[in-house]
């Protein structure tokens, strides 16, 4: 386990949401309640912080920011449901590293639970849950009139020392769990469910951050299980802040999309991640690791090890032609470059293709290596611009890769 990056926290002080007048009968709104509940611990400071308790009930609540020092625990059978109220809900400046959101020009909606500049953050409980009713803004997106980019579930800006565990993640708008510019930062023994038709919906997305440790969790959504980002096109190289270190273990889940993903925003680079002990079903794509011309960075040292997959459209996919761009203005001579990818000890069923590895004519991808996959009958791999290594792989892989190389 990588768990320990970030100490456990023992909060001598407690409050409760009740104690600030919220009221858990999913009709009442409880924004101002938790506004002055974290208003109270930002400012009183207890020593070893303080822990915000919500119990058993549903609480109605618009979007609210987090303090440091502070633990948000949510009781068995407590839910913090996010209002359906899209017009309340507040906009914030677009990632520096994007340049703009993600889905439109401009700037963006506030995740439902936001924290920015903060250290020492818990969000945990006893398998409680946190909805964000994105149902609404599923279909604002799928009828075209959304203004701005959809909020993310809960996002972590410029943090540190964050924990997310023993929660439920149902129905975000969009990216569910989306640490940005942050360090040592542990998701696990987390459950993350939207139905398989909601757009945009990924699990956990780590974003130009370093020391994150995504393990022991169960992800069903709409989109990537887990996508490791760093950044889009210009704005991303020139943010040019990496994801490195990124360690995901003991996930399991299922997708109409990608498992494990590095990309398509990589501008900053990606480097150092292990992914191990996965489970894939009932998914798009089992492993994928995507760019494009005009993104820059770099992807490499990426090690995907102990994976089962069943009843997936592509085993194994990387990628030079993935991903839209934020303008015009990217540069297409901004090629990225891919090196150092190893996938090792994979075993798939019903895989309807084997894989392809699609390099850049200009910029190869180098340095992948491929052990001990079996993708059992499934059609060859298809290549292209791409070199190294193939030991015990079946069906065989493509010539570039047939045989060991120094």
């Amino acid at each position: 386990t990588c768990s320990g990056i970030v100490p456990t926290r023992y909060r001598n002080d407690k409050v409760s949401i009740t104690d600030f007048g919220g009221v858990g009968d999913g009709k009442t709104l409880n924004t101002k309640a938790f506004r002055e509940a974290i208003y109270r611990i930002q400012h009183l400071r207890r020593r070893g912080g303080t822990l915000l308790y919500v119990p058993p009930g549903v609480y109605l609540t618009e979007s609210f920011n987090l303090t440091s020092h502070m633990t948000l625990y949510l009781a068995r059978g407590a839910v913090i449901k996010a209002t359906q109220d899209t017009w309340t809900w507040p906009l914030v400046a677009p990632l520096p590293s994007y340049g703009r959101g993600r889905e439109r020009p401009g700037g963006r909606y506030m995740s439902f639970i936001h924290g920015d500049g903060l250290r020492d953050v818990v969000i945990t409980g006893e398998n409680g849950t946190i909805d964000g009713q994105g149902g609404i803004w599923w279909n604002m997106w799928r009828q075209g009139n959304l203004q701005f980019t959809r909020p993310n579930l809960v996002e972590f800006m410029n943090s540190r020392g964050i924990i997310i565990s023993n929660v439920i993640f149902k129905n975000s708008p969009f990216w569910n769990i989306h640490p940005v510019y942050c360090s040592n930062v542990v998701i696990r023994y987390v459950t993350i469910l939207a139905p398989t038709d909601s757009p945009n919906t990924d699990g956990i997305d780590p974003d130009s951050s370093s020391n994150v440790c995504i393990e022991d969790s169960f992800i069903s959504t709409g989109d990537d299980l887990v996508a490791v980002k760093s950044g889009w096109d210009e704005y991303g190289i020139a943010y040019g802040r990496p994801s490195s270190h990124i360690t995901i273990r003991r996930v399991t889940g299922s997708s109409p999309f990608a498992g494990i993903a590095v990309g398509s925003e990589t501008s900053g680079g990606v480097e150092h991640v292990l992914a191990e002990n996965i489970v894939i079903y009932n998914s798009g794509i089992g492993v994928n690791i995507k760019t494009n011309i005009g993104r820059g960075g770099f992807i490499k040292n990426i090690t995907v090890s102990q994976v089962f997959m069943e009843n997936v459209r592509t085993g194994i996919k990387i990628t030079g032609d993935t991903g839209d761009h934020p303008d015009n203005q990217f540069n297409p001579n901004a090629l990225p470059y891919v090196k150092g990818v190893t996938l090792k000890n994979i075993w798939g069923v019903k895989v309807q293709k084997a894989g392809s590895i699609q390099g850049l004519k200009n910029a190869p991808f180098t340095n992948i290596c491929l052990s001990k996959i079996n993708l059992h009958g499934s059609p060859p791999w298809k290549c292209s611009d791409v070199s190294g290594a193939a030991i015990e792989v079946s069906p065989s892989p493509c010539a570039q890769l047939s045989s060991p190389q120094q």
